[in-house]
């Protein structure tokens, strides 16, 4: 996604509605380069078209938690793409961070091979001519389209991969990290168990508020890459546990 897509999401997030003109005022870009950024945007899901105006996608699927903080999960992508070689193998887990990460790693690597139970991180990415994806099989989970439960545990068993990439939903310091679904966490955990390092993908605004289920406890995680807006006392707890710490700006 280019600098311009990514203010246009920014702007729109920022607004929730705004119009079509202004927008190309804001940018000093005509209205037709507007309204092509815009159908990029509104094809990829991340925001919805009404006649002269961009709006917020409402919609709570993964579409709309793409559109949100997208800037910063890039630069985290960004940043984290940098520890993947051309030619590996790598799991990719579902999630909005995890999604921008695999097209970051789509685009700007050779001969990659992703393995992800996300059918929609396979979907985001299938133009891609030179990474490869493996879709570990399941339960269909609709909302989130991904794939969970016993099945997945079993494909994940057959592989092994030097890292996995996650995202998480919230954290504790009693608990450690924490997702919002048994079944997705219980399908990363068995993804974990075929990798040699476990890698979160996460804005800042995850590590202050709590999920539902427990998914790894800070012993489990060998690196975090995140924005500048992580509490320092966080992030001193995270690097005493040997938890790398990166963060963007």
């Amino acid at each position: 996604m280019t600098d311009r897509l990514s203010k246009i999401l920014n702007i729109v997030n920022e607004n929730r509605k705004i119009e079509v003109s202004k927008l190309s005022e804001l940018l000093d870009v005509s209205q037709v380069t507007i309204r092509k950024d815009l159908d990029i945007l509104s094809e990829k899901g991340l925001i919805n078209r009404e006649h002269g105006y961009a709006v917020l996608n409402e919609s709570d699927d993964i579409n709309n938690r793409l559109a949100v903080n997208y800037n910063i999960k890039l630069k985290i992508a960004r940043s984290a793409a940098e520890t993947v070689s051309n030619g590996e193998t790598i799991m990719i887990e579902s999630g909005s961070s995890c999604a921008i990460f695999a097209e970051e790693i789509a685009k700007s690597k050779k001969d990659i091979t992703i393995m992800s139970n996300s059918a929609f991180i396979a979907s985001y990415i299938r133009q891609y001519s030179n990474c490869k994806v493996i879709l570990l099989g399941g339960e269909y989970q609709k909302e989130s389209q991904v794939n969970v439960g016993p099945i997945t545990k079993i494909c994940a068993q057959q592989f092994y991969v030097d890292k996995l990439f996650i995202g998480i939903d919230g954290f504790s310091p009693t608990i450690g990290f924490m997702a919002s679904d048994l079944m997705r966490a219980e399908a990363v955990k068995s993804m974990a168990a075929s990798a040699n390092k476990v890698i979160i993908l996460s804005d800042s605004t995850k590590l202050d508020r709590h999920g539902l289920v427990s998914l790894f406890s800070l012993g489990d995680i060998d690196a975090l890459y995140t924005d500048a807006n992580i509490p320092d006392k966080i992030r001193e707890t995270f690097e005493k546990k040997g938890i790398h710490v990166t963060t963007v700006p």
